[in-house]
């Protein structure tokens, strides 16, 4: 059974970074799809970025392309998102998901979900 762990949320001024970590255990995800979602108060989830695990490739939303970074440590079977150049409409509970499709589109069904971590953007 695969198990997600985020963390790193945490209440952050705009403009500034964060860093988010996602522990994957019970698989290593070489052949998975693995993204970040989040979900903003009174709206739906929206896929924020994914990371092909056998090759790297990765893949952004517009609202995020150039301010976040996804990577991945194979070794210890880590995911990261650096969020930086924080805006107010960031703000909302980040999920990490993994699905065993090959296509890094973040396109809902996944597979196994973490229980997220919380991200506020305000002064």
């Amino acid at each position: 059974q695969l198990q997600l762990v985020e963390s790193g949320g945490d209440l952050v001024q705009p403009g500034g970074s964060l860093r988010l970590s996602c522990a994957v255990s019970g698989s290593t995800f070489n052949y998975w799809t693995i993204s970040w979602f989040r979900q903003a108060p009174g709206k739906e989830r929206e896929g924020v970025s994914c990371i092909r695990g056998s090759n790297g490739y990765t893949r952004y939303a517009d609202s995020v392309q150039g301010r976040f970074t996804i990577s991945s440590d194979d070794v210890e079977n880590m995911v990261y998102l650096q969020m930086n150049s924080l805006k107010p409409e960031d703000t909302g509970i980040y999920y990490c998901a993994v699905t065993m499709s090959p296509f890094c589109d973040m396109k809902e069904p996944y597979n196994y979900w973490g229980q997220g971590t919380r991200v506020t953007v305000s002064s």
